[in-house]
């Protein structure tokens, strides 16, 4: 047992890990792929050479993350395969169809018009190269999206049931996997905080530009859509942000309860704002959740329910059994973790049974446990638990990635108004030093909430792997605990020279622009044509 969750403990790090490093790449690709969009829009109705040289190079720096997201997106995949074998084998014919709706649909669209898009100027007409670069830009989304559909359906198992004759589950219904609501929640939130980072990011090098007052006039053009890009994608993360928790609170309930660290909830339940875990807290004793807090009264009511007298549950509620029916959010008496854990038991008996009977050629018998197994089935993935406290995420992890998160896209909200309201009304502000380094300042603060988003999805949905379904201790492969950690560090250090590379590269562009003023290089040009 201790050898199995250290190979499970390992496994997870390493995906952790994998996952973290390619969301380093993903965002700034999906929002850099629409900031070069418009720039090139712009160029190309205004005719402007100052625009096409604006263009490129932000299309250089776009090229770089690219490549390199898509090396780290790779052997994310190839993962579920080596570490999780027994999660591909159980529910590979519904996971494995977005992905591959996703590499045959939306990475093909991407690799054809990237290469227009980087080689095709003066080979295409510049309304094809146009649409390339529009195409391109799109395609990403729709890479996103399609993944996203495929990680949704792993916080919300629906449009499926379970093959008791091939022991894996099977999709039944398509469309449900396609459109549920955290699938739809979770593609615009994750795509429109694509656009607030990569805004950041823009506007970060300009503020560095004019720090050093080099290539004034390219960074003024740049932060102006960087900014706008950033403030109407991280609005929009905010608003999907909201509609997000709504689904948490009817579908994940345990999450939503560790992201604000609750264990007994009320009606009129506050949110904190800022606080500090308990680390002495568990299920079984009296001790605060948090020593010291910050709070909102009504706060968590109103998010989760928007009703701001609504009843949300704590963890032990929860455990217990008191829940909030999600259709019409009244509190109600649900099936205690207990239960479902000797409920999910029964289930995997009844299945081991049907396997006997189905060697016997008893027909009847089938008949009598398929019926029994498909009672309990729900609560399949309980029946891997030995206590109630294996279903309780990492509260304190869930909590503070879920505080930082808010409190840095706040942090970044104000920079973007106070950069947009100096852009359009006060030009000279954007000459003061402060104001400057707290605008290249955002750029590290905006990736530390975006990798804080990800942490509260995944870490809050523990231990599943799927949720209710299959926890991780049963989705793992069978291999050992050291040729996990082998390949951690091997991974670790790959993807380290990866993105110090990429930080190089583009470091290296971003001087060499240093260097050339917008007019020096547009002469230089004429000149070699």
């Amino acid at each position: 047992m201790i050898d199995l969750m250290s190979v499970v403990d390992w496994s997870r790090a390493q995906f952790a890990l994998t996952a973290m490093f390619h969301w380093f790449f993903v965002p700034l690709t999906l929002g850099l792929g629409i900031i070069v969009a418009v720039m090139e829009t712009i160029y190309h109705r205004k005719r402007s050479e100052k625009w096409l040289a604006v263009t490129k190079f932000w299309m250089r720096l776009f090229g770089i993350n690219f490549a390199c997201g898509v090396a780290t997106g790779i052997i994310l995949e190839f993962e579920f395969g080596t570490n999780w074998s027994n999660y591909s084998w159980f529910v590979g014919d519904i996971f494995g169809a977005p992905l591959a709706i996703e590499g045959i649909l939306a990475f093909f669209m991407e690799a054809t018009f990237i290469a227009v898009m980087f080689f095709g100027w003066n080979k295409v007409s510049p309304r094809f190269h146009l649409a390339s670069t529009w195409l391109t830009a799109i395609g990403a989304s729709i890479s996103a999206l399609w993944i996203l559909i495929a990680n949704a359906w792993m916080q919300y198992p629906v449009g499926m049931k379970f093959n008791p004759d091939e022991m894996r589950n099977v999709m039944d219904n398509f469309w449900a996997v396609a459109f549920s609501p955290i699938a739809i929640n979770k593609f615009f939130h994750a795509v429109m905080s694509g656009w607030a980072l990569s805004g950041v990011v823009v506007m970060g090098i300009c503020c560095w530009f004019l720090l050093k007052k080099r290539n004034v006039e390219m960074a003024m053009m740049s932060m102006k859509v960087g900014a706008w890009v950033g403030i109407i994608g991280l609005g929009l993360t905010m608003l999907t942000g909201d509609g997000s928790a709504v689904e948490v609170a009817k579908h994940q309930p345990m999450k939503l309860a560790a992201m604000e660290g609750l264990y007994d909830g009320t009606s009129g339940q506050k949110i904190i704002g800022f606080g500090i875990i308990n680390p002495a807290k568990t299920i079984d004793n009296d001790e605060e959740p948090v020593l010291c807090e910050i709070s909102v009264p009504y706060g968590l009511s109103i998010l989760a329910r928007h009703d701001y007298e609504a009843f949300v549950p704590g963890i032990n509620d929860i455990i217990s059994g008191r829940d909030i029916d999600p259709e019409t959010g009244d509190t109600i008496n649900t099936v205690g973790y207990a239960e479902r854990i000797e409920r999910g038991r029964a289930a995997q008996e009844a299945l081991r049974q049907y396997n006997a009977a189905k060697e016997a050629g008893d027909t009847a018998a089938m008949v009598a446990y398929q019926a029994a197994l498909e009672k309990d089935y729900p609560f399949f993935g309980y029946g891997y638990f030995d206590s109630v406290e294996e279903a309780v995420p990492n509260v304190a992890m869930t909590f503070y990635a879920f505080h930082i998160m808010v409190l840095a896209g706040c942090f970044v909200m104000l920079v973007l108004l106070v950069a947009l309201f100096a852009l359009h009304k006060k030009p000279k502000w954007l000459s003061k030093r402060l104001l400057l380094y707290v605008g290249i300042l955002a750029v590290p603060i905006i990736y530390i909430c975006s990798q804080c988003g990800w942490i509260v999805a995944e870490v809050g949905r523990q231990p599943w792997t799927i949720q209710d379904i299959l926890p991780a201790k049963a989705a793992i492969s069978d291999m050992t605990a050291a040729s996990v950690q082998t390949t951690f560090f091997i991974f670790l250090f790959l993807f380290c020279g990866i993105l110090i590379a990429e930080l190089c590269i583009l470091f290296k562009q971003i001087r060499l622009r240093s260097r050339l003023e917008l007019d020096d290089e547009l002469t230089s040009s004429k000149n070699n044509d």
